[in-house]
């Protein structure tokens, strides 16, 4: 399956897709397992993460330096200049702030690793794009949409998949990884554990496909006028992922991880937040989730396209 992971996903997609119009009373009812799949392949992301990686990874400037600002610099900046000519829907403008302003943490890295991005620099720097992205999102929104969001969007949603989505399964993973360096026991669990990455990630999406696509007969208006919007974005950030890597100076490896991070979002984990929102708000976790199918076709694309953005500097992965 890791082998053909690409393939095993957009499977997951079409499955996904095929079940929520089929069946969409299934499909709906799959919601309810949303979070909890999405919790566990959270969980077995954060595994891979030492702790003592993280520590290290604070270490490492550069790098770090060059994922934040692309993420929460150059990303607001690009979806300032699209903002604007978005549909003038506030639920719709809402979804789409909520999927792009927050970076990828979980799939991004099996991406990046196909096309020869540093996985491990992604993977240490993690739990600080989580915790920047949780931290900063409120603001973005208050910035975007002014004094009104305060009366749509409530701050307990927010703190809930905080707590659910990160706090815990980061704790878990941690606790699992304490016990597996003094347990032989320990280590086979936590070896067996990461080998559900790529069935959990399938499950995550057919999961999130499956459950929204019933909404989207409702609102097909709104999901096709984002989707240039989405093409536009990942075009855009290929670019600029590239310059902000040059302009920190970072060998091949870094440098196309830095491309990965600008241009994967994360909409499993905003998701539940947009589910969250009143029912007048109901399109926005349809625009959400309209990203993760554009993303992923896209992300196939990078696998090839960014090796060729991004040539090998002959120093190794740096």
């Amino acid at each position: 399956m890791e082998e053909r992971q690409v393939g095993v996903y957009l499977a997951a997609l079409a499955a996904g897709a095929l079940l929520g119009r089929v069946a969409p009373g299934v499909g709906s009812g799959l919601e309810r397992v949303l979070e909890p799949v999405l919790g566990a392949l959270l969980f077995v992301t954060f595994l891979q993460v030492p702790a003592a990686d993280l520590v290290r990874s604070l270490r490492d400037g550069r790098f770090l330096g060059a994922a934040l600002t692309v993420n929460f610099v150059v990303v607001p900046l690009v979806v300032a200049a699209m903002f604007a000519f978005l549909p003038a829907d506030q639920a719709v403008r809402l979804g789409v702030l909520l999927v792009l302003l927050c970076p990828c943490v979980d799939y991004v890295i099996v991406f990046s690793g196909l096309a020869g991005g540093s996985g491990r620099r992604l993977l240490a720097a993690t739990p600080l794009l989580l915790v920047a992205q949780m931290l900063l999102l409120p603001g973005f929104l208050y910035v975007f949409l002014g004094a009104g969001l305060v009366e749509v969007v409530e701050p307990e949603p927010f703190l809930e998949a905080f707590l659910v989505l990160i706090v815990v399964p980061l704790g878990l993973a941690w606790a699992l990884q304490a016990w597996a360096a003094r347990r032989p026991a320990g280590a086979r669990v936590a070896a067996a554990a990461t080998t559900t990455m790529v069935p959990l990630m399938a499950a995550t999406l057919l999961t999130v496909v499956a459950s929204q696509i019933p909404g989207v007969g409702d609102s097909l208006g709104d999901v096709a006028a984002v989707i240039p919007f989405y093409v536009l974005f990942l075009v855009v950030m290929a670019f600029a992922g590239r310059a902000v890597a040059r302009l920190f100076r970072l060998g091949t490896g870094a440098a196309r991880a830095v491309v990965f991070t600008g241009a994967t979002r994360n909409s499993l984990v905003v998701l539940p937040l947009a589910l969250a929102l009143p029912g007048s708000f109901a399109v926005a976790s349809v625009v959400v989730v309209t990203q993760t199918l554009v993303e992923v076709l896209g992300m196939v694309a990078y696998v090839r396209l960014v090796p060729r953005l991004v040539p090998d500097d002959g120093a190794g992965p740096r």
